[in-house]
Formats: structure tokens, sequence, C-alpha cells
């Protein structure tokens, strides 16, 4: 029978409809692949092409090349240059378009997916993005630092050659702050962290769990709004990303490159986006919320329910997910150097 489930952490409701459901398997989405290249002369990612792009902000050495660079996004959302000035008249409420908008570009090579990179070039890029988001954290104009990852057209990227993005807002979204009210409001009925809560209970139940490590775990939501939704949560009660050690870092960097490898080998390397949750900086330290990366393959559209309820039908069961996503085996495919 089909199941309403709710999330914890939101307590937005979804349809996990068992009457359409899908094996995992089924939801592969066949697409014509071209040959990959490892460079491309029109990108402007690729080496020898860096006066393509502004001028850098750092990078990862190689000699004199480079393993990893940060560069501002040619076609930023938002600009340094703006006026956080806010300007309210009547119901109508604006403000300038102040912010950062950084390009991460994650490899030289313009084929090769994070999925496939060794776990210390994963480790590089991690520690790019929390250098970003400790010195964007630190301008007194900032409230929100957002790290994410498009992969494919379905997820939103423009460019094939591997990058990740960072934006840093001077307002705090709405969706953010519905999701601290609602740990806020967990710790004062029960005085424990709801994912600290999370954690404890996936890892007693084990059902949903995708892989575990020392420091992380990677397990699907129950309440999931789209196939094979995965969560990585650090075990250490953390509210803010700026808060990981280097040691729970290459750790990180395993349990991700895993994860999105066997989405890559058992889903045909879907188009995918991820985003690190984090407090904001505000917030350094409160012992109601707690970090985590939230990895959402792009398997299915968004249609008409789901635009008009704002709730979200899955046809793929969150235990038949993480059952599948454990048994596709990874290593022998990449590197782990």
């Amino acid at each position: 029978m089909p199941e309403l489930r709710q999330n914890f952490m939101t307590k937005e409701w979804v349809v996990i409809a068992t009457e359409r459901a899908k094996r995992p398997d089924q939801m592969v989405v066949k697409r014509e692949r071209k040959p990959p290249v490892w460079f491309s002369q029109n990108c402007p990612f690729c080496p020898g092409n860096e006066k393509m792009t502004p001028p850098e902000i750092l990078r990862v050495p190689d000699g004199d090349k480079w393993k990893a660079r940060v560069v501002p996004n040619k076609f930023a959302a938002l600009s340094p240059e703006a006026k956080p000035e806010r300007i309210i008249h009547r119901s109508r409420r604006r403000m300038g378009g102040f912010g950062e908008h950084d390009v991460i570009v994650e490899t030289p090579d313009h084929s090769l997916s994070m999925a496939m990179m060794p776990d210390s070039q994963v480790a590089d890029i991690l520690r790019i993005y929390k250098t970003r988001y400790d010195q964007l954290s630190l301008d007194p104009r900032i409230a929100q630092v957002t790290i994410f990852k498009n992969h494919g057209t379905d997820a939103g990227t423009s460019l094939e050659h591997p990058h990740s993005q960072i934006i840093a807002t001077p307002v705090i979204s709405y969706q953010v702050r519905q999701r601290f009210q609602e740990a806020m409001q967990h710790f004062d009925d029960f005085g424990c962290c709801m994912f600290c809560q999370i954690i404890e209970e996936e890892l007693e139940e084990e059902k949903r769990v995708v892989l575990t490590s020392e420091h992380f775990v990677a397990a699907e939501l129950f309440a999931s709004p789209a196939p094979f939704c995965t969560h990585i949560y650090p075990r250490r009660h953390m509210a803010n990303f700026s808060d990981v050690s280097s040691k729970e870092i290459a750790d990180l960097a395993r349990v991700l490159r895993t994860v999105l490898a066997k989405l890559y080998i058992g889903l045909d390397n879907p188009d995918f986006n991820f985003t690190i949750r984090t407090s904001p900086t505000e917030c350094t330290g409160v012992r109601y919320f707690h970090w985590y990366m939230s990895v959402i393959p792009r398997l299915t559209r968004t249609a008409g329910f789901e635009l008009g309820s704002g709730m979200f039908i899955n046809t793929v069961i969150p235990e038949e997910a993480a059952e599948f996503l454990r048994n596709v085996q990874v290593e022998t495919a990449v590197g782990v150097g």
C-alpha cells in the first residue's frame, strides 16, 4: 500500500508510492554518452585557458601547474561591488545584489568526474570548500554561505568540466531559517539535537545505511523526496562546516567519493546535485543544529502535484535504495590514492 512519510527535519510530507514503485535498477536514465576527452580547446576551465576566466582567488599547486583552482564566476549571480542596503516600500522589500560567487575548478582533466577521482583529490576540493567558507564568513556583511555542485544538464550545469560553486549572500534564506526553527524547537522540546538522534536511530536500524566510516554515516532519508536522496552526517556534533577537522576532511573525501561512485556505477552516471547544509556563521557552536551533506540524483522531474501541494512522490522505497547502493562494488573501479 502507498505510504505517507514525514521528514523529521522539515516536517514536510512525502508520498512513498509503493503501487508505482520501481526497482532501484529501473531508475537508470539511458543517455547518449560523448567519448571522454581530457582537454577541450574552448573550455575556460581547461589548463592553458586560464585567461578565459577572471583572475583566480586560490589554487592547489602541482609544481608549476595546478590540481584545482578557484575563480570568481564570470556570470555571477551576485556582485561584491553592490551595496547590501535594504529598501522597504509598503509590502515590497528589496536590497542591492551584494554577494560573492565562486567557481571551484576541481581538476585539470575535462572528463574526470568526482566519482572517479582518488580520495586525495576529493580531499583537496573539500579543503578548498572549507578555506573559502572560512574566508567569506569573516565578512560581516555575509549571512549565509552555500556550497554546492551541479553535475549534468538535468542538475543545472552549463559547462561539462567538473566544477562546483560557492555563493555567499547577505541574507539567510527562508528554507534555512525554517530548518533552524524546526531544529531549535526539537531541542527545546526534547533537549537533544534532532540530527544526532537521526544518526543514532539509523545506525541502530541499519535498514537505510549505505556506508559508515570512523567519522561519517551515509544513509538514505527515511522520508526521501526523491529516489536515492542520500545524506552524509558527521558522527561528531558540529553545527558549522568550518568546525570540521583535517582528519575528518580526509574521511569525508572517501565517504563522498564512494557514495558518488556507487551512484555513478549503479545508476550509470546520473545527473545530480549536492550541497553542504550548515549553520550560518552567526549560529556557530549551537547545540541544536548539525551540518551534513545532501546528495540528490536527478532521476525524476517535478510535476503538477509537487508544485501544487509541496509534497513529492517517490517511486523508490528508501530501504531498497540503500540496499541497492550497499551492494554496488566500487573499489576496483575507482582510484583510492
